[in-house]
């Protein structure tokens, strides 16, 4: 018998992938606010701003490029960028703020 003929087995192996990718993608996440934290951290000790809207421009665009490319919606990768840089921010202002 394949998977495809047991469709409760085949739905558990994709959900054992899905939560294998999830699993990547927190940690890839955590990797990612360690390397911002410290931007954070360099932007404050030499009072810079915690947002820079240029990059912003440029990394959304670079995203968007990505996605197509993936075939995934670059609407959703748009707005995914902007949830994570949002959090960012509130953690480079608060850097800022601990001076």
């Amino acid at each position: 018998m394949t998977a495809a003929d047991d469709p409760k087995a085949e739905l558990l192996r994709l959900r054992a992938t899905i939560d294998n990718i999830d699993a990547a993608l927190i940690f890839m996440l955590a990797e990612r606010f360690r390397a911002t934290q410290q931007v954070g951290q360099l932007k404050a000790e030499h009072d810079m701003p915690a947002s820079d809207p240029l990059r912003e421009e440029q990394q959304v665009a670079r995203l968007r490029a990505l996605a197509e490319e993936a075939h995934l919606d670059p609407e959703f990768a748009a707005k995914w960028f902007n949830f994570v840089v949002a959090e960012v921010i509130r953690h480079h202002t608060e850097a800022a703020g601990g001076r």
